[in-house]
C-alpha cells in the first residue's frame, strides 16, 4: 500500500474499534484490519428472515453518565446509541424451580431478594458490595493493571486511594474462600447461582474466579451502574465507532486477514495483510500495531518462518529470545471454553408474558454448567428492532469443549444437530416452541465462532478470572515486543463491551505516553 500509516489495528471487536476510533480522533493516521464481512466481532449481528440476531454479546454495561461507553462517546463526539436497562438484570432458574431468582437493577430491591432467595448471607453480599464500590472507584481513575514500565505504574500509583488498600487482603482470595469465610460453601442455592453468573462474567465458577474480580462483575448490574439492551441490535456500537473512525480519517478494510506481525530488532514493524476476495499479498509497515486478539492468536501471529520474498524480514530467532516466557505462559493457560448458541426466530406468541429480556436456566445440578445444561437466553421486546411485527427473537448461549467440535472421530453436523435439538427442547419448557411457533432455527458452534470472528478454535470470552490471570497478574496490554500492543478480553479488565473498551482507551494511553 502506498500510503503509510501511523497505527495498524488488527481486528474490528469492539475493542479495536475503540482503540482505533480514539487514535484517529487524536490524530493519528489509522488502518484497521478485519477478515470479517461486517465488524464487531463476537459483538456483531446478522440478519435472516426479517430478523436480526446478535451473534454473541447481547447486553451492554457502561452507558451511564460515566460509564466507560459514555466517556468515549463524549470523547469521540458521537451520540450514544439509544438503550433501555435491564430490570431485572437476569432471571435465573435454579432445577426443578418455577420461581426465578431476579437480578434487580435498584439496590434496595436486590439486596431483599438475595436475603429472601439466600437467608443468613448478606454478610457475604456487604462483603462484595464494599469491595465493588472500592474497586469500581479505583477503575474509574484508570489505572494500567498490570504496570510494564515506569509510566504504567505512575498511572497505578495515581489510582490507589486509603480505600483501595482495604481491597489488598481480598487480592489473593476466590469467591470459594469468602464463602467458606462465611461458613456458606455448603449452600447448594447460593453456590449454584454463584456459579452460573460468574461463568458469564469471568469464565470460570465461584471456587476459581478472583474474588475482587467477582465483586465488581456482580455489583455493576445495580444503579447507578447497570446492564442495557440496546435498540435495533448490538451492531450499533461497532456501526458507531467505524463512523467516527472514518469521520476522522481512519480507515477499515472488511475481508482483509492478518497472519504476520513482522518484528525487527525487537520491534514491531508491520504485518502481512491477505485480501480475502482477491487473495492478494502485501506487507505494510506501522509504527505502532494494535492486535485485537486473543493471547493464543497473538502467538500464532509472531511465530512463522523467515520469508525472502516479503519486503520485511522477520528471523524466527528473535521472537523466542522476546516471547519464550509469555509464549510459555500462553501454552500453560487452562483450556479456554467455547460457545454453542442457538438462534431463533418465532412468533410473539412463543414468548411467555412478562419475561425479562435475559434468563439463565440450570435443568440439572448433576451436570455441568454449560453443554446444553445450563442456557444463558436473550429475548427481544415488541420496537426493539430485532423482530418483525408479530414475532420475536430467542437466542440461547452455552458453554461448549472445544475440543470435542473440531475432534475428527466426530460427525460435525450430527454433533450440531444434537445439540440443536436438545437447547430446542431444553427451551420448550419455558417458551411455547412448536413448529407452528418457530419461524427460523440457525446454530452456531466453536467452529462457525472461529470462521466469523477467527478466534483460536472459535473460543470465547478471554482468560478465565482466576487468581493467577485477573487484574494485576494478567496479560498486560503491553507486550514483550516494543510497539505491539495487545488489546480485547484477554486483558484487564476482562470480556465483554464495557471491559475490552477498557483497554482499548488504555492502549491508547499507552501510545500517547510514546509520542
Amino acid at each position: 500500500m502506498a500510503k503509510s500509516f501511523q497505527a495498524i489495528v488488527i481486528g474490528a471487536g469492539i475493542g479495536g474499534l475503540t482503540a482505533a476510533a480514539l487514535l484517529a480522533h487524536r490524530g493519528y493516521r489509522v488502518l484497521v484490519l478485519e477478515q470479517a464481512i461486517v465488524p464487531g466481532g463476537c459483538a456483531s449481528s446478522f440478519k435472516r428472515k426479517g430478523f436480526t440476531f446478535d451473534v454473541g454479546a447481547t447486553q451492554v454495561a457502561g452507558l451511564e453518565p460515566g460509564g466507560i461507553h459514555h466517556r468515549i462517546f463524549s470523547e469521540l463526539e458521537i451520540d450514544p446509541p439509544a438503550a433501555t436497562p435491564c430490570d431485572p438484570a437476569c432471571a435465573v432458574y435454579l432445577p426443578n424451580e418455577t420461581e426465578p431468582i431476579n437480578v434487580w437493577r435498584n439496590p434496595q430491591k436486590w439486596q431483599a431478594e438475595r436475603q429472601r432467595q439466600f437467608p443468613d448471607s448478606e454478610p457475604f453480599w456487604q462483603l462484595m458490595a464494599n469491595l465493588f464500590r472500592y474497586s469500581w472507584a479505583f477503575q474509574s481513575r484508570d489505572p494500567v493493571l498490570p504496570p510494564r514500565n515506569l509510566w504504567d505504574l505512575w498511572q497505578l500509583t495515581k489510582a490507589v486511594r486509603p480505600d483501595t488498600l482495604l481491597t489488598l487482603p481480598y487480592t489473593f482470595l476466590t469467591v470459594g474462600d469468602a464463602l467458606r469465610g462465611y461458613g456458606l460453601d455448603d449452600n447448594l442455592r447460593l453456590v449454584t447461582f454463584l456459579d452460573l453468573q460468574l461463568k458469564l462474567y469471568s469464565q470460570v465458577d465461584a471456587e476459581e474466579t478472583a474474588l475482587l474480580y467477582a465483586a465488581t462483575a456482580l455489583g455493576v448490574s445495580q444503579e447507578p451502574q447497570g446492564l442495557y439492551h440496546l435498540q435495533g441490535s448490538m451492531q450499533v456500537l461497532s456501526d458507531r465507532l467505524v463512523e467516527a473512525l472514518e469521520r476522522d480519517g481512519g480507515k477499515l478494510l472488511v475481508r482483509h486477514s492478518v497472519d504476520r506481525i513482522f518484528v525487527e530488532n525487537g520491534k514491531a514493524v508491520g504485518v502481512r495483510i491477505r485480501n480475502l476476495k482477491t487473495n492478494q499479498v502485501w506487507t505494510q509497515t506501522a509504527d505502532r500495531i494494535v492486535a485485537n486478539v486473543t493471547v493464543q492468536n497473538l502467538m500464532q501471529l509472531l511465530e512463522h518462518e523467515k520469508d525472502e520474498n516479503l519486503s520485511i524480514q522477520n528471523p524466527k530467532s528473535e521472537i523466542p529470545n522476546r516471547m519464550r516466557g509469555y509464549k510459555h505462559r500462553v501454552e500453560k493457560l487452562p483450556p479456554s471454553s467455547g460457545a454453542f448458541v442457538i438462534y431463533l426466530g418465532v412468533e410473539e406468541s412463543a414468548i411467555p408474558a412478562g419475561c425479562p429480556p435475559h434468563l439463565q436456566f440450570l435443568y440439572d445440578y448433576e451436570g455441568p454448567i454449560g453443554e446444553n445444561n445450563s442456557l444463558f437466553v436473550s429475548v427481544s421486546h415488541p420496537g426493539d428492532g430485532r423482530a418483525p411485527e408479530g414475532k420475536a427473537t430467542i437466542t440461547a448461549s452455552s458453554f461448549t469443549d472445544v475440543r470435542q467440535w473440531w475432534n475428527s472421530n466426530n460427525n460435525y453436523e450430527d454433533l450440531k444437530r444434537k445439540y440443536t435439538e436438545e437447547a430446542i427442547a431444553r427451551l420448550s419448557q419455558y417458551f411455547h416452541l412448536t413448529p407452528e411457533t418457530i419461524v427460523h432455527v440457525e446454530a452456531a458452534t466453536p467452529r462457525t465462532f472461529a470462521r466469523f470472528t477467527a478466534r483460536d478454535r472459535g473460543i470465547v470470552g478471554g482468560v478465565g478470572q482466576r487468581i493467577p490471570t485477573f487484574g494485576p497478574f494478567g496479560f498486560a496490554n503491553r507486550t514483550p515486543i516494543q510497539n505491539l500492543w495487545l488489546v480485547g478480553d484477554s486483558t484487564h479488565p476482562g470480556e465483554g463491551t464495557a471491559g475490552v473498551s477498557y483497554s482499548a482507551l488504555t492502549v491508547v494511553r499507552q501510545i500517547e505516553a510514546k509520542s
